[in-house]
């Protein structure tokens, strides 16, 4: 059984949801203790509880320890079923997080399979759903790999209740990614949304953006649109988004509303994080190459990318996947800087 220290690199439930997935692909038991250790509120949330027991579901796993509040389970899968599942995480805890934990699995598993969660769509430190619909899954599909999104409702913190469904097809290999190169930049666009609250302030958050982006980027240098969205959703909340497409690579940005955050904030802050990445001259974003590497370490072929930021996340998800399988990788430049990653891999 592989053992795993939770509370190695950045601490967090990336650490988990990656041996719950690569667990389920190679049917490799594991333990892991002190999860979320470097976290306010150590051990499993209902979001992380909701991922452990969704693994559970589709492999058919004998699992000890699953309660909220848990810092050790074990985790024994059996063999990987593909079918139609439905998955409520009970508060505002994130969807998107608990699907990326279901892919890898059902991307292997023998046929098609529909996945619909119930929770979180946009609420902090974890990836916004047009985040995964607009950058992450197109990145799968270069990689050879077909994820449809769709959203019927949204999830704010801290009401949640947001419902995202997808469609797994299996894939039959996973191709490289060489991204060096992000080339020139073609369009930003993106949305400001407001989910039961005045239309005003989705206006105020575009402005913002659109501002301090034109303070940077000239109207002749690139096109720029940002559409106002009135959010379906069970509770109130506000976000805005922008997706940044070059000729080689796509990004993403999300700033989320909060009590007593101008909605000015949260268009500045989206158009910050953008315009950070836009000077580094990298092809990802900070945020895609963690959710990236586990598929890349079992492509069978050499990857190569550059990204604006390496973040623990990634140095994190490098460490728990070399627990499960063997792969060699070599990282140029230091954590919180643009850098580049290579990654050679064995066939899965």
């Amino acid at each position: 059984m592989i053992e795993i220290d939770g509370s190695h690199g950045e601490g967090g439930g990336q650490i988990l949801r990656t041996a719950l997935a690569l667990s389920c692909m190679f049917r490799k038991p594991f333990r892991i203790i002190n999860i979320r250790r470097n976290r306010k509120k150590p051990g499993l949330s209902p979001q992380h509880l909701t991922g452990v027991r969704a693994a559970q579901a589709v492999s058919g796993a004998q699992v000890t320890g699953d309660r909220t509040g848990s810092t050790e389970i074990t985790f024994s899968p059996g063999e990987v079923k593909a079918g139609d599942y439905a998955f409520d995480v009970g508060t505002a805890g994130s969807t998107l997080l608990v699907l990326q934990t279901l892919l890898p699995p059902l991307l292997f598993a023998e046929s098609r399979s529909t996945v619909t969660l119930t929770g979180g769509t946009h609420v902090p430190f974890s990836p916004s759903y047009p985040y995964v619909s607009d950058v992450f899954a197109p990145a799968l599909a270069k990689m050879g790999l077909e994820v449809r999104l769709s959203i019927e409702s949204y999830g704010f913190y801290p009401r949640g209740g947001g419902k995202i469904g997808a469609e797994i097809r299996p894939a039959a290999k996973i191709l490289p990614l060489r991204m060096a190169e992000r080339g020139e930049l073609l369009a930003i666009t993106g949305s400001s949304a407001v989910g039961r609250l005045p239309r005003s302030i989705a206006e105020r958050q575009r402005k913002a953006a659109m501002e301090k982006i034109r303070s940077r980027i000239g109207e002749s240098e690139v096109g720029v649109r940002i559409d106002l969205l009135e959010a379906p959703t069970p509770g109130q909340g506000t976000f805005l988004f922008l997706h940044a497409a070059s000729e080689n690579a796509a990004a993403g940005f999300t700033s989320l509303g909060a009590i007593g955050k101008r909605a000015e904030t949260v268009g500045e802050e989206a158009a910050a994080e953008f315009l950070r990445y836009h000077s580094t001259g990298s092809a990802l974003d900070p945020h895609l190459p963690d959710q990236i590497a586990l598929y890349l370490s079992i492509c069978g072929e050499e990857s190569y990318f550059t990204t604006s930021r390496i973040t623990q996340h990634l140095l994190t998800n490098l460490w728990v996947t070399g627990l499960f399988h063997a792969f060699t990788h070599s990282i140029d430049g230091e954590p919180g800087r643009p850098g580049s990653l290579k990654i050679h891999s064995k066939s899965r």
